[in-house]
């Protein structure tokens, strides 16, 4: 079989890699071949009186990794006094039972101390409130969010803290990993609350502008502000009311978290080079960019390993949402191993964002979901799960959550299962060395799309909702796509670009460059309309995009409260259109689609090696809104009209298929979300997945044998579970 080929970087490569640069021991004979546990320890939870018990029955179930919270404002009880005696336990008992230890370091959790002792170092809001010291709803501990480390001398005791923690426990023989920048979200905010205002980040702001634009002139004439005489004058803005400072702020502060993150990383890999550095975000990088810093490639990027927490019961349990999360992680990733780092065991009890949902939507969890769950988060590529929880907390907002054992350390029917998950996966090395393989199409990630979004309608939910939206139409046809970094077009022959309507001229000139050396675009509607500074171009498309498209907008309209539910012809198919409208006239392309008064809709063209599609309006939004039938099968077409071939198709529309290959062999995961067991037929193309001979059932028991026939099989999938089938010559 030849799937291997379209892997861009498989995991035995990377590892190798990392461990010749000296950034990662080689894996010792008692490493786990399949992280598997959950966060144990957060201080306040569970009981001490508890804590030898619940490691050996960890250890019997088959879990082989607990990861604590190690929170400064819990072991520096006063400054230069460190309190390590329960942290230390944890270690003694991981030893004792075979688990390994992953520290999750916690300085966004500032001893209460500091708080009074670096005063000036409080988190500044743009409305001059300063931020206190707060109990964490995760924990029931104080200290969050911390201080701000923008403050040098509070950066240099974080500093201090961050080293006694690595020296004391980088040679501990249960040493796993270290987790750094819980989630790597940040409470950035918006207007009218959005941090941080306090003089470090300004002076900062100053210089990171003063890089950007040399001198005060060119920047007063790019921020529209004439009457700057001192950089002191500077100031970051209050609302987001005025393009280019906005976007400069936010960009900014992107900026400065990452520089934070990176500082973090240096200053563990300078005094531990044996063990892993690794992070995980919360799979938000379509919405959560300006606010919140999440950027799935930038923080991959910095450490060893990525990951993701995930969890049905905030998110909900369509399958396509947990997908497109572990897909969004294995893209940021580039390569890289990733893991699940928060994954649902248990249940989640009044919260806002389980209020109104059916009691299956993962609000009431057994022990088929957390068993259907893994399954995805493997069938996604991830190489280790962990919960929330391994109990519940009992104290907090959060009493009860996410772990599978009971709230007294019982083992439950869940905790069992967990358990059966962990013990196959780590009896199965050869599965983790082969990561899923390239998707049948690239949605692109284009970051200043977002951060406009954010900045002209103060969210990002028409962003979000187009990229997932067509993310969703391509699943529901069972077309792999992938989420492709806009840096990163080359490894798609198709791509499809959601919501451009802000662009930055390097980004239209690697769109261009792609199309001439021969990429397929498919583009809604807008591109670059808003370019550089969010200056609105005078020919549309702007930047030249024109001539890429073959296309010149004749009329547009912003008016997204009467576009709800637009309707356009395009390949013979009506489909849904949402938010904006633009028309065109050809200036070089072909017509394609029309709307009903006969206005041209979308445009094709040929332009080098390439080609072009470009659509009038946003169908992502709309399906991810609507859902309509025509709109699904117009997605489904675009791989046809690009000449290329599905990868998988299923008989079932309820049932999603992955091809996984690599060094560890050629593998098909099958995931039956239902509640009845289904029989199946998964058609391969031929031509991508080459020949085989036999197909070997791995997880499930008690299921009638593959049957081939060419390049189908017919297989049983059980109710919520999934089937693991390993191909043979």
């Amino acid at each position: 079989m030849i799937w291997a080929k379209d892997n861009t970087l498989n995991r035995r490569t990377f590892i190798a890699s990392l461990q010749a640069a000296g950034l990662l021991a080689a894996p010792s004979p008692g490493d786990p071949i399949f992280p598997y546990g959950a966060v144990y320890f957060r201080k306040s939870n569970p009981p001490e009186e508890d804590w030898a018990k619940d490691h050996k029955t960890a250890a019997r179930l088959g879990i082989n990794n607990f990861r604590h919270w190690f929170m400064w404002s819990a072991i520096e009880v006063a400054p230069g006094k460190f309190d390590w005696r329960d942290y230390d336990r944890m270690f003694e008992l991981a030893a004792e039972n075979g688990i390994k230890v992953t520290v999750s370091e916690m300085i966004t959790a500032a001893p209460e101390w500091a708080f009074d002792q670096y005063s000036h170092a409080r988190f500044v809001a743009s409305d001059d409130s300063i931020v206190h010291s707060s109990i964490s709803g995760s924990s029931a501990t104080g200290g969050f969010p911390g201080l701000c480390l923008d403050n040098e001398d509070f950066r240099a005791r974080a500093e201090i803290f961050l080293s006694t923690l690595v020296e004391r426990y980088k040679n501990n023989p249960a040493m796993w990993a270290w987790d750094l920048w819980n989630e790597h979200s940040w409470p950035g905010g918006a207007p009218p609350k959005m941090l941080c205002f306090c003089q470090a980040t300004q002076v900062k702001f100053r210089e990171w502008l003063q890089k950007k634009y040399g001198t005060l002139e060119n920047l007063g004439k790019a921020w529209y502000r004439h009457s700057y005489a001192d950089w002191s004058n500077v100031h970051p803005p209050r609302s987001l009311g005025g393009y280019p400072e906005s976007l400069d702020w936010l960009e900014f502060r992107v900026d400065n978290m990452f520089r934070q993150h990176q500082w973090r990383v240096d200053l563990v890999r300078k005094l531990d080079k044996r063990n892993r550095v690794t992070a995980h975000g919360v799979a938000s990088t379509l919405e959560g960019l300006p606010a919140s810093a999440n950027d799935e490639w930038r923080s991959a990027a910095q450490v060893d390993s990525w990951g993701l927490t995930w969890v049905a019961s905030r998110k909900g349990s369509e399958l396509w949402k947990q997908f497109h999360a572990l897909d969004l992680t294995r893209a940021g990733s580039r390569g890289k191993p990733f893991w699940h780092a928060e994954a649902q065991a248990g249940p989640l009890w009044m919260q806002p964002q389980v209020i109104g949902r059916p009691r299956e939507d993962g609000r009431i969890t057994e022990e088929k979901d957390v068993r259907l769950w893994n399954m995805v988060s493997m069938a996604g590529g991830a190489t280790g799960i962990l919960f929330p929880r391994w109990r519940p907390l009992l104290d907090g907002p959060l009493f009860g959550a996410f772990g599978p054992m009971a709230m007294d350390g019982s083992v439950t029917p869940r905790a069992e299962m967990a358990g059966s998950v962990a013990r196959w996966a780590n009896q199965n090395k050869d599965l983790w060395n082969s990561p899923p393989v390239r998707g049948d199409v690239g949605v692109v990630f284009t970051p200043e799309a977002e951060v406009f979004n954010f900045v002209q309608q103060g969210t990002t939910k028409h962003y979000a909702e187009s990229a997932r939206g067509a993310y969703q139409a391509f699943f529901d046809s069972h077309i792999q796509p992938d989420f492709v970094h806009i840096d990163d077009l080359k490894k798609y022959p198709l791509v499809y670009l959601p919501y451009p309507i802000h662009l930055k001229q390097a980004s239209a000139r690697k769109l261009e460059q792609y199309v001439r050396e021969g990429g397929i675009l498919v583009s809604e509607a807008l591109p670059a309309y808003f370019g550089e500074r969010g200056k609105v171009g005078t020919i549309q498309p702007n930047f030249g995009l024109d001539t890429l498209f073959g296309a010149k907008e004749s009329y547009v309209e912003f008016t997204p409260d009467l576009l709800e539910t637009l309707k356009l012809q395009v390949h013979g198919k009506q489909i849904g259109g949402r938010y904006f409208l633009q028309k065109f006239t050809l200036a070089g392309g072909k017509q394609s689609g029309t709307y009903t008064d006969g206005a041209i809709a979308a445009v094709e063209h040929t332009l080098g090696k390439g080609r072009t599609l470009l659509l009038g309006t946003f169908p992502g939004g709309s399906y991810f809104l609507n859902h309509e039938e025509g709109t699904r099968t117009f997605f489904a077409s675009l791989l046809e009209w690009a000449g290329q071939k599905q990868l998988t198709k299923v008989s079932d529309p309820t049932i999603q298929a992955r091809l996984h290959s690599g060094p560890g062999g050629n593998y098909l995961w099958v995931i039956n979300p239902g509640r009845s067991p289904k029989t199946i037929t998964v058609t391969l193309d031929s031509s991508r997945a080459g020949s085989f001979s036999t197909a070997r059932e791995l997880w499930q028991k008690d299921t009638p044998p593959v049957k081939i026939a060419g390049n189908q099989l017919q297989l049983t999938v059980q109710d919520r579970n999934a089937a693991v089938i390993k191909f043979e010559h």
